[in-house]
């Protein structure tokens, strides 16, 4: 990483906010939005309980209010699920709360068996998702997370895109009577929906852009934020793009995916997940079976032992960002056009410029 000298005399001098120019609210980080979420679901449902894996302000936060439903047992993510089943078993409603690498890699085995295979009412609450942990390094990124729980039958798979949709989305899922993995990055970013939180309904892809030349698909809070810039800088360039935010990969809306392959001239997905098993799969499937579009996955590329930085930059880094995203959506929209097998349809393109082929990169106590 580097360095840059202070600044001097540059700087503006900082007025005092007024009415005309308030200051900007700063965000809400996803675990605080979903420790507040958890508390006010256990207000309604006595049958909520808190299991932590030592991830710290749960034990104030839960446990402060509500010290007989809130459960720890340390660093031990298999046990973490073992019990949480076993409660679940009772009639219980356990939320267990852990990271993303943890939940999905370590203790794989009784997320499937346990969890998943028995059918409980399970929620699965995994952060530091993706690249978010950050300067925690290589130890504690988590991209496989989605290609694990994908192939889980029966887990109901959901990323916000923001901290306003988790309360949505800690909602509907409290509303199953199966198990399900929710996926929560670690550090705060700008809200994704400007106004209202549209409503949320599990597998139903939310259109944040309308467009017909080409389909942008992405996840995540990160994601969803470089595919709506890319789709305003094409739309500066005569593009019209279409933005689909995906919160929930299982069950996927394969509906949604087969529209925009068939009305638009390809599509390019962005995630922050490896490219195998994640987002950009979910949708190939789809297309391919479907409407035949091109299709290219933006998602993270090559090592990352060592690699430490800031979120956006490691993403960056590592092959996601809007420029990335626009770049791809170029080479989408200058490859050979495949006639669909399910449309004979032509989509109304509001392109004025020829695009150009570009290429761009592909796509001992815890810490918190």
């Amino acid at each position: 990483m580097t360095t840059t000298e202070p600044a001097t005399v540059t700087t503006p001098t900082a007025t005092a906010p007024t009415a005309t120019s308030p200051t900007p609210p700063k965000p809400v980080g996803p675990r605080e939005a979903y420790r507040e979420a958890l508390v006010a679901l256990a207000e309604r449902d006595e049958r909520v309980l808190c299991l932590d894996s030592d991830m710290g302000n749960l034990d104030t936060s839960f446990g402060g209010r509500f010290p007989e439903r809130y459960v720890s047992t340390g660093i031990a993510e298999a046990n973490l699920f073992t019990v949480s089943a076993g409660l679940a078993a009772r009639g219980l409603r356990p939320y267990a709360h852990t990271m993303a690498t943890f939940a999905a890699t370590r203790a794989a085995e009784q997320l499937k068996l346990d969890v998943v295979g028995t059918g409980l009412p399970v929620r699965v609450v995994a952060t530091h998702a993706g690249l978010s942990a950050a300067h925690f390094g290589s130890t504690h990124y988590c991209l496989e997370d989605l290609a694990v729980t994908r192939a889980l039958h029966g887990l109901t798979v959901v990323v916000p895109a923001d901290a306003r949709e988790i309360g949505p989305a800690l909602a509907a899922l409290h509303e199953l009577d199966g198990p399900s993995y929710l996926r929560l990055g670690r550090s705060a970013t700008p809200p994704v929906h400007d106004g209202d939180v549209p409503p949320f309904r599990l597998g139903e892809a939310v259109t944040l852009r309308t467009g017909n030349d080409v389909t942008l698909v992405a996840c995540g809070p990160l994601p969803v934020r470089f595919a709506l810039a890319a789709a305003d800088r094409l739309a500066g360039e005569g593009i019209a793009a279409r933005v689909l935010q995906i919160h929930t990969l299982v069950p996927f809306d394969e509906a949604a995916i087969a529209v925009a392959a068939a009305e638009t001239g390809g599509l390019v997905t962005v995630e922050e997940h490896r490219p195998q098993g994640g987002l950009g799969d979910a949708v190939a499937q789809v297309v391919a079976a479907h409407a035949p579009r091109p299709v290219l996955r933006i998602a993270v590329t090559g090592p990352l032992p060592g690699l430490v930085d800031d979120h956006a930059g490691l993403l960056a880094t590592t092959g996601v960002s809007p420029e990335t995203v626009h770049a791809a959506a170029l080479r989408v929209l200058s490859a050979p056009r495949t006639r669909s097998r399910t449309s004979t349809s032509t989509s109304t393109s509001t392109r004025t410029t020829t695009p150009t082929t570009t290429t761009g990169t592909p796509s001992e106590g815890r810490p918190s």
